[in-house]
This record gives structure tokens, sequence and C-alpha cells, in this order.
């Protein structure tokens, strides 16, 4: 059984995305911008939203070819085109680079790719993510805690109808004061 992990740079006050969507207050550090290339390097398959597909595939796919492209970001671009992904949506009709395409119930396919050998999954898009959690497919959270306070926006965690207990398995400094906790869901 694979298991799910749900990671995400997030504001101090529990938001992945500043309203309209603005996502400015997360640049990363050197460091941090690694340790994001290399989840993407150990994931066996990506499960995104729509909006969050539309963001990254909007700039992954070619950022390598760009003549100020730094040698991290090349890295990223290639592992983030290679590394298997699943995108989530009723109104997309085709997807591209290694991707393939759902339409259906999110929950059941998520359900099924668990179910499946294999590497592990990430799954990002707070809307896809909070199906997720709400269904108790997450088996691990991976919160990257910026020190700002955006007042609003898009929700890391989503309203739930049971309490889910977690177990710190990892914390991490990085610079700018950026704070990563991870916690795997106790069963």
């Amino acid at each position: 059984m694979r298991k799910l992990a749900f990671a995400m740079n997030v504001s101090l006050d529990g938001y992945t995305a500043a309203p309209g969507d603005n996502l400015g207050w997360s640049a990363p550090s050197d460091e941090l911008f690694q340790w994001w290339s290399d989840q993407v390097g150990s994931t066996g398959l990506a499960l995104y939203g729509r909006k969050l597909w539309e963001t990254m595939s909007s700039h992954w796919p070619t950022a390598d070819q760009q003549p100020d492209a730094t040698p991290a970001e090349i890295e990223f671009a290639r592992r983030w085109r290679d590394m298997p992904k699943v995108v989530f949506s009723s109104t997309k009709s085709t997807v591209d680079w290694n991707t393939r395409l759902v339409t259906g119930d999110a929950v059941t396919e998520i359900t099924r790719l668990k179910a499946d050998d294999g590497g592990s999954m990430d799954i990002g898009g707070a809307t896809l993510a909070a199906a997720a959690m709400r269904a108790g497919l997450i088996d691990e959270y991976a919160i990257v805690t910026h020190p700002v306070l955006v007042g609003g926006g898009t929700p890391f965690f989503t309203t739930l109808d049971n309490w889910v207990n977690l177990s710190l398995i990892e914390t991490r400094m990085f610079p700018g004061g950026v704070v990563l906790t991870r916690y795997e869901t106790r069963r």
C-alpha cells in the first residue's frame, strides 16, 4: 500500500495562498528549494488539483531552458517533468509532461491508487487535499511554515467531521525563520 503525503508552504496563520491566490510570501531560500526538489525527486506519483497543476505546468516544463535558470531550478524542472503525475479536474481536457487526467471521483481514484504497489504519493491543491483529508486518506502532513501572517486566503486544513491524531516525526529549521514540521497520521 502506498503512503500519501500532503506537503505545502503555509503562512503562520495557516494559509497556502493569500487572498487573490498570492504566493509572493512563500519564496524559498536555496536550502528550502533544494528540500522541495528532493521531495519531487523521491515522489513515486504526484496528485494535483487543477489550480495547482495550472500553476506548476505554466512554469516548470521549460524552466530549465531559461537563460537565467540556476542549477537548482534546472534540476527541479527535470525532476518535475519526469515525475509521474495525475491531475484531477472536471474542466481540463488534456494534460502533458508524464501526466494522466482523471475526471471522475477523486476520493475513489485516490483510494485505488493507495492500494496499488509503488512509491509514495504526494497530493497538492487545497480542494483535492481537503477531499482526501476528509476521507482519511492522508498518511503524512509536511507543513513548511513561513513567518508571515497573510490574514486570509486558501487554508491548509479543511473542516473535518472527526479528529485526526498525529505523531511528530521531524522538525527542521530553514533560513529566514521557516520551519518544517512533519506529522504521521496515527491509525
